[in-house]
């Protein structure tokens, strides 16, 4: 049992980093499987998942140092740029989403919003993901 539980928060933490993954399936499997607690599964993917998320918010606060966000004054960037410092940390509600979610975090690390404030909202986001997905597959 604790084998699968570190399995699924390795998966649920490198799906929120800029590497691809599916904790998805492993969540689903699990919660198939019927083995585990349900409230622990959700646990370890949300912890997993929201650690990867302000670790890639952290990655990019460090980023910010050698590269200022006026690198970002081109096109689509400028539009996201704008658009994430128009809505500020709550946007990170969206971290869950595909394609965007990661990019999201590091752009928010990277316009230094409030790190208590986006780690707030990244927590949330990534929790309503996990909980519709377990809600599907009990």
């Amino acid at each position: 049992m604790a084998l699968e539980l570190w399995g699924l928060f390795a998966s649920s933490f490198i799906a929120s980093t800029l590497l691809p993954g599916g904790s998805e399936v492993a969540l689903a499997w699990l919660v198939d499987d019927g083995q585990i607690p349900l409230w622990q599964l959700l646990s370890v993917a949300i912890a997993g998942n929201s650690v990867g998320g302000i670790l890639t918010l952290v990655m990019g606060r460090v980023i910010s140092i050698y590269y200022p966000a006026k690198v970002l004054d081109r096109g689509r960037q400028q539009r996201a740029k704008r658009w994430l410092q128009h809505r500020g940390a709550p946007a990170l509600v969206l971290s869950w989403l595909p394609l965007i979610g990661d990019p999201l975090c590091l752009l928010a690390g990277w316009l230094k919003l409030n790190i208590y404030w986006c780690s707030l909202f990244i927590v949330i986001g990534k929790a309503g993901r996990y909980l519709l997905i377990a809600g599907l597959f009990s």
